[in-house]
């Protein structure tokens, strides 16, 4: 069995500018999930880099 080595991921604070109309449908989203706002947004991040198509 492989052992659990607890660390902490480097983070970086930024700021972005969001549609009005954007922000609305992150935040039911991420209320729907039950997850923070940053969370989510973090995590459609990935899902789009993970899925660039890179041709």
């Amino acid at each position: 069995m492989s052992e659990f080595k607890p660390f902490k991921q480097e983070k970086s604070v930024i700021s972005i500018r969001i549609d009005n109309d954007m922000l609305k449908i992150i935040d039911e989203q991420s209320a729907k999930t039950d997850i923070s706002r940053n969370e989510f947004i973090v995590q459609c991040i990935n899902f789009a880099i993970q899925n660039l198509n890179n041709d």
